[in-house]
């Protein structure tokens, strides 16, 4: 794919009448073509344009930026984490404070992930069973237990738009003795979470969209299985978790094409952990329309910026030391328009953090702007 800078005004706003035309929780899919599909998730906290790329703002704020510079980036919606919001400040807090936008002061739509990944990458601290998983807060010690019904409480108690089903999250190349368990108590949990999640729904205005988790790892009849009973269950859209915990490029994008063709076309469907942009462009056309990652922030971070050529360019190198040509023309963000490449150095290597906000800024800048080309191209391609 050519990269393409399409800044953020560059997406036509949805109408008026569109909108009042939207029921919450629709998924209108309006095109079809090889580039991808198009459609818009309708929620209480607005319109979502797909394909879509959430900025992960896990405790509820972004390392180095600001919601403003997101908004001016061209973000839709954000995601945050169920299990540390759960650790601190509490479910309780936030919805005193009117609910996660209130709280963080974002007044798009918000989905939270279930905490399923983070409880169970804390191997040493955590013990599992069927009906949940107890662990130990990373931080302080405490023991904590999260199950199917309690993750259903804590994300309607956080007020996001779309919520998780909680499910067990093993690495994609486990044995197949633990991927079968890991389904069979995926499958478990979600009924669990459909129920609660109806019983919350009825004391709530404007519930939130509840997605199942395919998982599964890389055995077909198993990720198989697992989307079937899912969808024979009812959710409001379909995530595919455990990729990008392990496998190939291609191991990862064959799970892609054993299960989207099954997924319901009438129903969003997420591809959860995965943000290069090459990867973002291949998913896409493989029948995906939202995913997140933390991938784009961790690399500015660490130095290695995305450009608008497609390249990656790792700033912390001498050669960049005396580099007095802007970060990058093309990009989206005004500061990478701004500063040189020689500034930016100088301040990651003297830990200004400064820097990392003008490298975070750069490679949300180009991870956004990688999905609003694909809009464009999907909206110049024939339909298929």
């Amino acid at each position: 794919m050519e990269w393409k800078n399409v800044p953020p005004q560059a997406d036509s706003a949805v109408s008026l009448v569109t909108k009042l035309m939207q029921n919450a929780g629709m998924f209108t899919l309006e095109k079809t073509t090889k580039a991808g599909r198009k459609g818009l998730i309708t929620t209480a906290h607005g319109i979502i344009p797909t394909p879509v790329f959430m900025p992960v703002a896990t405790a509820g704020a972004m390392k180095g930026i600001t919601f403003s510079d997101l908004q001016t980036l061209g973000a839709d919606m954000l995601l945050c984490n169920t299990y540390h919001l759960h650790l601190a400040p509490g479910e309780a807090t936030v919805k005193d404070a009117g609910g996660l936008h209130s709280f963080i002061g974002w007044d798009k739509p918000i989905l939270t992930d279930s905490g399923g990944f983070q409880v169970f990458s804390l191997e040493a601290i955590r013990k599992i069973s069927d009906e949940g998983v107890e662990f130990r807060d990373h931080r302080s010690g405490d023991l904590h237990f999260i199950g199917p019904k309690e993750a259903m409480q804590i994300q309607h108690a956080l007020g996001a738009d779309i919520i998780m089903c909680f499910d067990e999250c093993p690495a994609s190349t486990a044995p197949r003795t633990a991927q079968i368990k890991a389904v069979e108590r995926t499958l478990l949990w979600a009924k669990i979470c459909k129920t609660e999640h109806l019983k919350l729904s009825k004391k709530n205005k404007n519930p939130p969209l509840l997605f199942g988790i395919v998982q599964g790892g890389l055995e077909r009849d198993l990720r198989e299985k697992c989307a079937k009973e899912l969808i024979a269950i009812g959710f409001d859209g379909y995530a595919i978790g455990g990729l990008a915990v392990g496998e190939s490029e291609e191991e990862m994008y064959t799970v892609l094409d054993w299960i989207c063709p099954m997924l319901p076309e009438d129903k969003p469907r997420y591809l959860m952990g995965v943000g290069e942009r090459h990867q973002l462009v291949a998913a896409i056309a493989k029948g995906i329309d939202m995913f997140d990652c933390v991938s784009p922030m961790r690399e500015a971070r660490h130095g290695n910026l995305w450009l608008s050529d497609g390249t990656k360019l790792k700033i912390r190198r001498a050669d960049y030391a005396n580099d007095h040509s802007p970060i990058d023309p093309d990009s989206p963000a005004p500061t990478s328009q701004k500063h040189t490449r020689a500034y930016l150095r100088h301040l990651l290597q003297i830990g200004e953090r400064y820097g990392e906000t003008i490298a975070c800024l750069q490679n949300m800048a180009m991870i956004l702007g990688t999905i609003r080309s694909v809009r464009k191209e999907i909206d110049e391609t024939e339909e298929r």
